[in-house]
């Protein structure tokens, strides 16, 4: 596995929790990425407080962590956690969702040692609260928007890959894929009648999405292209291919998206990719009226809490409808 860090900066006790998050739990490599990154951070910190050094600036991102070992980290109490946590928010800035997902590495770690390991008899993160995170709801395109980012693909006539991207982009607001799952897709995991596609989600874990007449219609007019002869040569097996005949990767799908919302006019509402998963879930919710539960299954989501956000939505939406009524402002009788 690929991280984005190197892994050869770290003692080789959190070497060995990385590989147990990445081949025995089947996390992604982002996600332990973002794993390593954070224990880091928290080992740097722990480190310039013993050796007097600044929390911040370039003698803090030198500091080197090969050397902490199993002796040091039993040394770490419950309360130089919680000092490091206050650093998080007052020097780094970091909010409650930055602050949580610190937490949610050094207490996975731990867990590790602890559990899965016995290298460590107390877990001293047990008892430690995550920091609450700011109930923000999920920004997503409107209809009128939607629409204007497909007719952009429409325009571009002159894009050698306007049919991929339409594909791409059809499915992302329809069916609310995550783009590294869209990035997988293999050409065996779509039924021979484009009825549905398998896709392995979070966790490693597997998912049908069943896909509506937009997207078949798609995915047969891309299929066309995507069995032309200079396609064949390639052994991969990849649904959606680069202009070097590769599996096309997240960065340029990102990219892709990011060009199209541009020139629909879109680019300075700081959209995204992940804001059309967004979209197609909210769309699903307020104009399919479908299930909380079931849309939970499209989504691939672990715990229904997270899909509830989407009742937000629509509540907020309802709120505002009744607040532009024409009558909202009448006022009251007036006392005589």
């Amino acid at each position: 596995m690929a991280y984005t860090v190197n892994v050869e900066e770290f003692p080789a006790v959190v070497r060995e929790f990385a590989s147990y998050k990445s081949v025995i739990q089947g996390c992604s490599e982002k996600t332990v990425s973002e794993y390593l990154s954070d224990l880091r951070t928290f080992f740097r910190w722990m480190l310039a407080n013993d050796r007097g050094i600044p929390f911040e600036g370039e003698d803090f991102e030198r500091i080197d962590i090969r050397g902490v070992d199993l002796d040091y980290i039993k040394g770490i109490t419950t309360e130089r956690i919680y000092e490091f946590l206050v650093y998080t928010g007052t020097t780094r800035g970091n909010n409650g969702a930055a602050k949580a997902r610190k937490l949610s590495a050094i207490k996975a770690f731990y867990k590790y040692l602890t559990v899965k390991r016995h290298l460590l008899e107390t877990n001293v993160t047990a008892d430690i609260e995550t920091p609450k995170k700011k109930k923000a709801l999920p920004k997503h395109l409107s209809l009128e928007e939607c629409h204007a980012l497909l007719d952009a693909i429409k325009n571009d006539t002159a894009s050698p890959s306007r049919v991929r991207d339409w594909c791409m982009i059809t499915l992302f607001l329809n069916c609310g894929m995550r783009v590294s799952e869209l990035a997988g897709i293999n050409l065996p995991d779509l039924d021979r009648e484009y009825r549905s596609l398998r896709v392995i989600g979070k966790g490693n874990k597997e998912r049908i999405i069943y896909l509506n007449e937009s997207c078949r219609t798609a995915l047969a007019q891309y299929m066309q292209e995507r069995m032309q002869e200079k396609y064949k040569k390639n052994t991969d097996k990849a649904l959606f291919l680069s202009n070097r005949c590769q599996r096309i990767s997240v960065k340029t799908i990102q990219f892709v998206v990011y060009k199209y919302l541009d020139l629909a006019g879109l680019g300075a509402k700081h959209y995204s990719v992940h804001k059309l998963r967004h979209t197609a879930a909210t769309l699903m919710y307020q104009s399919g009226n479908v299930d909380v539960r079931v849309l939970k299954e499209i989504l691939g989501h672990e715990q229904l809490n997270t899909t509830q956000i989407y009742t937000h939505v629509a509540n907020k939406n309802m709120e505002e409808a009744m607040a532009a009524n024409p009558l909202a402002g009448e006022s009251g009788l007036e006392d005589k």
